[in-house]
C-alpha cells in the first residue's frame, strides 16, 4: 500500500466510522462496483472519494469528474488525494481542468493542489496557468502567499523561459524573493 493510499484509508476509516461498506469499498477489485458509488444517489462523500481514488489510481477514466471536484474541495486532504489520483489517471483532460481551477480567482483559496498538479503533469497548459496565477498573487496584501510560492517553485521546476518576467517581478515581494532567486537560477538564459 503506497503512502497516499495509507493516509487516505486512515482518514476515511475514521470518517466512515469503520463501517462494513468502507471495508467492502477498500477490498473490492470490481471497478464496476466502485464506479456505481460515483453515480448512485445518497452516497456519503467518504465513499465517493475512496471509489474515485481507487479508480483513478487504476487508470479508470470514470473517476475523472469526481476527482476534479475533489481537487477543488475546501478540505486540503481531499485535494491532495485527488491530485495524487489524477496524476496517475493520465486523462488528457486533467491539465485543462487543473489550469482552470488554478486560475479561477473565485476559488483561489483552493488553488494550491491544482498548481502542484500542473507542475507534476508538465503539460502545455502548466506554464501559462502558473504565470497567470502568480501574476494575480503579486498584488499588494494578497493573502494567498502559499499559492504564490507554489507557483514560483513550480515555474522554477518547469524551467520555461516564459516565466522569467513574472519571476523577476516576484523578486520585489519579500515572502517570495528567495524562492524567485532560486527559480530564476533554474531557468536557462536566453541567447
Amino acid at each position: 500500500m503506497d503512502e497516499e493510499l495509507r493516509s487516505l484509508t486512515e482518514r476515511l476509516r475514521q470518517e466512515s466510522q469503520g463501517t462494513a461498506a468502507f471495508d467492502r469499498l477498500l477490498a473490492t477489485e470490481d471497478h464496476g462496483e466502485l464506479a456505481e458509488v460515483l453515480t448512485a444517489a445518497g452516497q456519503p462523500l467518504w465513499a465517493r472519494e475512496l471509489a474515485a481514488f481507487r479508480l483513478g489510481t487504476a487508470g479508470d477514466p470514470r473517476a475523472f469528474e469526481t476527482l476534479v471536484l475533489l481537487l477543488n474541495h475546501r478540505d486540503p486532504p481531499r485535494c491532495v488525494s485527488a491530485a495524487h489520483a489524477l496524476a496517475r489517471l493520465r486523462d488528457p483532460r486533467t491539465a485543462r481542468a487543473a489550469a482552470a481551477l488554478a486560475t479561477n480567482e473565485l476559488r483561489v483559496a483552493y488553488a494550491l493542489q491544482p498548481v502542484r498538479l500542473l507542475v507534476e503533469l508538465r503539460a502545455p497548459e502548466s506554464v501559462p496557468a502558473l504565470i497567470t496565477t502568480l501574476e494575480r498573487r503579486l498584488r499588494p496584501h494578497d493573502p494567498y502567499r502559499r499559492v504564490a510560492l507554489a507557483c514560483v517553485d513550480g515555474l522554477g521546476t518547469l524551467g520555461d523561459t516564459r516565466a522569467r518576467r513574472v519571476l523577476t517581478e516576484a523578486l520585489a515581494h519579500p515572502t517570495l524573493a528567495e524562492a524567485a532567486v532560486q527559480a530564476l537560477a533554474r531557468i536557462p538564459r536566453q541567447r
